[in-house]
């Protein structure tokens, strides 16, 4: 479900206190300015990363230790001496990567990593105050347990696994050499993801630090065929430009809508007590379509910044433009008109679901989605909201995908049945998603069960209803388990 940015949780002043006249001007949390300044300052910092340490002027050791160095500089000027919980974790989960097996290394850094990230937010409910969101030093522990985890599972794919029990994307993802110390902090605490992340790939990093990331991704595509006479130095310009307006539009609609219609009035007496159920229903559609600007702005400002560095390429479209939406980590257009609960959530916190996927999904033996949403409702912290969202999403996941396999196919037959059937089903889901994630913003128990009082517990009784009288269909188009490449070979044989 949806991940909180690293710009969010716990009102305490933890890092530099140079911008307080300016936090007092906007009327903003210092915390969350220094968040906002110091992402600017990555910007920069990346477009000259990019320019003046490119891998042809200078050597992979220098490009690493400058993203290393600034990144804990940035760590620090954001959150004081919390960033020492931080480096502790980095530096206990680098000894089990030297240290342990490959065969269990995976196993090792998932518990160490999961354990103390668990602890940290165990902690924070007890020092920081419970329900005021700014920014604390969980965020980026969160971004690093990620790395962490996703670097540790692809060691031991690509030195405890055989090929052949491999997938596709486990094959080309699996790591043969364990990475060297610099290599390490650079991929966990480089500047440009260590705030806000997002989450990437080991051998994407090492292969723009490297200056090999582009070209990669244009062999892959096979850049010939798209009509390139000679192999492109593509730009990020262009993407940068197009993301930054996208954040500004998004701060502006967090300095207006999101001040003006805030998550405590779905607690309000009116709302609770004298509101009808349709006023209610559009009304909590209204407040939580106010609380996605502080998302869409954390995580694209944090996309420029990975693009103006050059990193974040992927290819190119159909169109032959090129592509930089690697490292995205939402699609605002398909969240904001999909029609399934599974396509919304497959474009928002893109990369979270897909260490998700690739951690915990495609892995476990048993009842994937379940421990799925366990994992991500402890990854995201102890609040109990984030397991009201998490258990009402699995409920609600479950019932949608029943429903869509029983009576999607009758809509099918003219295009006036499917445009119909897209509307509705938007409807549906956008009024779901409102319901399922009101408690992940607003943290408590006590406020949760008033609002899910005041709705009727109405989805958590039509999803049960549901699931209970409608036959379980199989939906054989979606395959969890990856094919490896030994289920492949049997089946050519076969």
């Amino acid at each position: 479900m949806a991940a909180e940015p690293p710009s969010s949780l716990s009102y305490r002043t933890t890092g530099s206190t140079c911008l307080h006249p300016l936090s007092e001007l906007l009327g903003i949390p210092l915390d969350q300015v220094n968040f906002v300044a110091c992402q600017l300052f990555a910007l920069f910092a990346a477009f000259w990363f990019r320019i003046y340490l490119s891998p042809g002027k200078t050597s992979p050791d220098v490009r690493h230790a400058f993203a290393t160095v600034f990144g804990i500089y940035f760590v620090i000027f954001c959150f004081g001496w919390y960033s020492v919980h931080l480096f502790v974790l980095v530096l206990m989960c680098y000894g089990i990567m030297v240290t342990a097996s490959v065969s269990s290394i995976h196993r090792y850094s998932f518990f160490v990593a999961m354990g103390y990230l668990t602890i940290c937010h165990i902690s924070r409910i007890y020092i920081f105050h419970y329900g005021i969101l700014t920014t604390d030093f969980s965020g980026p522990l969160m971004i690093v347990t990620q790395k962490i985890t996703t670097l540790a599972f692809q060691v031991h794919d690509g030195l405890g696994r055989r090929a052949e029990d491999l997938s596709a994307e486990q094959h080309r993802l699996a790591v043969k050499v364990k990475p060297s110390f610099l290599q390490y902090l650079s991929y966990l605490l480089n500047f440009m993801s260590v705030i806000a992340g997002p989450c990437n790939n080991f051998k994407d990093y090492i292969a723009f630090i490297e200056g090999r990331h582009t070209h990669m991704k244009l062999l892959e595509v096979n850049w010939k065929q798209r009509g390139f006479q000679s192999l492109p130095e593509p730009s990020p310009t262009g993407a940068v430009i197009r993301k930054l307006y996208i954040t500004l539009v998004s701060l502006l609609l967090f300095l207006t809508l999101t001040k003006t219609f805030p998550v405590t009035c779905l607690v309000d007496d009116w709302f609770v007590h004298k509101a009808n159920f349709l006023t209610r229903l559009c009304y909590l559609y209204i407040v939580m379509q106010a609380s996605k600007p502080k998302y869409y702005f954390a995580w694209t400002l944090a996309d420029a910044v990975n693009n103006a560095a050059g990193f974040g390429f992927s290819g190119v479209d159909k169109n032959g433009n090129f592509c930089w939406d690697l490292l995205s980590n939402l699609n605002i257009w398909k969240i904001e008109t999909a029609t399934s609960f599974k396509m919304y959530l497959e474009n928002w916190n893109i990369q979270t679901a897909t260490w998700l996927k690739r951690v915990c999904y495609e892995r476990v033996p048993w009842y994937p989605t379940v421990l799925t949403f366990v994992l991500s409702a402890l990854w995201h912290g102890v609040y109990p909201g984030y397991y009201f969202t998490f258990l009402t999403g699995t409920l609600v996941t479950v019932a949608a995908r029943t429903m869509r396999n029983n009576y999607r196919h009758y809509f099918l037959s003219s295009k006036a049945l499917k445009v119909a059937y897209d509307v509705v089903t938007w409807a549906v889901t956008q009024l779901a998603v409102s319901y399922t994630v009101a408690p992940f913003v607003m943290l408590a128990v006590e406020p949760t069960i008033s609002l899910y009082k005041s709705m009727y517990f109405y989805l958590h009784i039509i999803s049960l209803l549901i699931i209970l009288f409608l036959p379980v269909k199989p939906h054989a188009h979606i395959q969890r388990q990856p094919q490896t490449l030994n289920s492949v070979n049997k089946k050519k044989k076969d």
